[in-house]
Order: structure tokens, then C-alpha cells, then sequence
């Protein structure tokens, strides 16, 4: 078994301006993310929007503290799955049950994590 980072990117502008139908889909996805998934989720969650984020930079005697993200990008992180599966194509079969694969402004990336075992 390996263990998979599921991230999911998108435009937060438009994930606020989705229809209720919109919201009703992406929850689709992610209903058959879980039900699939099963026991093999070890870890989920969604993000606050990226204006509560705080970040770290290197300072001279200790890190300086910032509001807002580390970056000002278009897409942010949204959210996340830590699964353990067997491979992965499995990882993408799961990842690609998610809604945010179709649509234009989103994306999932799917990335191993190193195993120090």
C-alpha cells in the first residue's frame, strides 16, 4: 500500500459563485470519492477561504508571521484527501470521481508521499 496527497485546486471566486445545482455536483463527487474510497481515507478536509491563511517566511532571529497566503495565485488550495491505496492508479481512479476534475477553473493533483519506512 502507498500513501497518495489528493489536492484540489480551484478559483475560490467561482467555487462561491456556484449554482446550488453546482454545489450539488461537486458534493456528488465527493459522496462517491468517500463511498469508494471507504477506509482508505486516513485524512480529509476543506479549506477556509485563502484570506484566513497565515504564513511563515524566514526572518533574521526568528520566521516573520504574515496574514494572507504564501503566494497570490488564482487557483488555491481548497481542500484535500490522504489516502492509502494500493497503487497509483488507484489514487487517480478515485481522484478522477471528483467534480472539480471538470471544471475549467479547478484541478486535483494527485502526488505520493515519501515513505521513510
Amino acid at each position: 500500500m502507498a500513501q497518495y496527497m489528493i489536492l484540489i485546486y480551484g478559483d475560490e471566486a467561482q467555487w462561491d459563485a456556484r449554482t446550488d445545482e453546482g454545489v450539488r455536483a461537486t458534493d456528488a463527487g465527493h459522496r462517491a470519492f468517500t463511498e469508494r474510497a471507504g477506509q482508505a481515507i486516513l485524512a480529509s478536509g476543506e479549506l477556509e477561504p485563502i484570506s484566513t491563511a497565515t504564513t511563515l517566511r524566514a526572518g533574521k532571529d526568528r520566521p516573520l508571521i504574515t496574514d494572507g497566503p504564501f503566494l497570490e495565485t488564482k487557483e488555491v488550495l481548497g481542500g484535500f484527501y490522504l489516502v492509502d491505496v494500493p497503487d497509483l492508479d488507484e489514487a487517480l481512479a478515485l481522484a478522477a470521481l471528483l467534480h472539480e476534475t471538470t471544471e475549467g477553473h479547478a484541478g486535483v493533483q494527485v502526488q505520493p508521499l515519501v515513505n521513510h519506512g
